[in-house]
């Protein structure tokens, strides 16, 4: 199964990444004679309410949403790792400090603070980095703000794990700082179950644009991510069902087969796992 979503998520990735130079269907082209029309040769996937190819803007709309998943998930990581390195390495009241901090932000209700972060920060970010560009950098760092916690935890519970190990006792010995017993030794052995983590969070964070562009808080309406397309069709699912399976059809595609690789990859790179 996960060889088989590795290739679905990689037609998924290649169909959002090359598909708008072979559909040159502009998403914003207006036909108000083929408004909410189901799949055609003309429109493979059927029209909006105002006529647009539902094709061009999930092609156009995919590369947002991806995006969006691999850059909320980079950000998860890297503050998750760092957190999770200095606590796993240090000992007292550093890492109850931000074992705490971790805690912390785990109970905290996320829906609720992203909804609020979002209204204080929208049009700010809006005004410096423009409409689309605002609106990206402010999900990326909001959904990855709520998305390093588990992976604090598994790189603290892998340091305190390895920093015992001969290997590790063998580099100090030989007059190894801190610094490079951490970079040199421990990490690269603690990334296996990261890589996992960082997987799942891609999805997590492909869900959480989702949830935020169907709640009408995510993209303006011209940016059409596969969220924002469920939004719009949800008051015209009676007569265009088509105008939300699609995009809700992607989504599920996409979540799925990356669940499916971060099982692979777990089980690839579990050295407990008998060949």
């Amino acid at each position: 199964m996960a060889t088989i979503s590795l290739g679905v998520l990689a037609l998924l990735v290649a169909a959002v990444v090359l598909g708008p130079f072979a559909w040159r269907m502009p998403i914003d082209a207006i036909d108000f004679s083929a408004t909410t029309r189901g799949p055609s040769a003309a429109h493979p996937f059927g029209t909006d309410d105002l006529g647009q190819d539902l094709l061009a803007r999930m092609l156009y709309g995919g590369r947002i949403s991806l995006a969006v998943g691999v850059a909320a998930m980079g950000m998860a990581v890297l503050v998750g790792v760092t957190i999770g390195a200095v606590a796993g390495i240090s000992r007292g009241p550093v890492d109850a400090a931000l074992m705490w901090l971790t805690d912390l932000f785990l109970s905290l209700p996320q829906l609720p603070l992203l909804l609020l972060l979002i209204y204080l920060f929208r049009e700010p970010l809006k005004a410096v980095f423009g409409p689309e560009g605002g609106v990206f950098v402010l999900i990326v760092l909001v959904i990855g703000l709520f998305g390093w916690m588990q992976v604090a935890r598994l790189v603290r519970a892998q340091f305190f794990s390895l920093r015992e190990k001969e290997f590790v006792e063998a580099a100090r010995a030989l007059g190894a700082t801190t610094t490079r017993v951490v970079w040199r030794h421990i990490l690269p052995n603690a990334l296996g179950p990261v890589i996992v983590a960082g997987t799942i969070n891609v999805a997590s964070a492909i869900i959480a644009e989702s949830t935020l562009s169907f709640l009408g808080l995510g993209f303006p309406p011209d940016i059409p991510t596969w969220g924002r397309l469920l939004f719009d069709s949800k008051d015209h699912l009676d007569i265009a069902a088509h105008w939300a399976l699609f995009p809700g059809g992607a989504i599920f595609l996409t979540v799925m087969a990356i669940n499916f690789v971060g099982d692979g990859l777990r089980d690839a790179l579990d050295p407990r796992r008998v060949l």
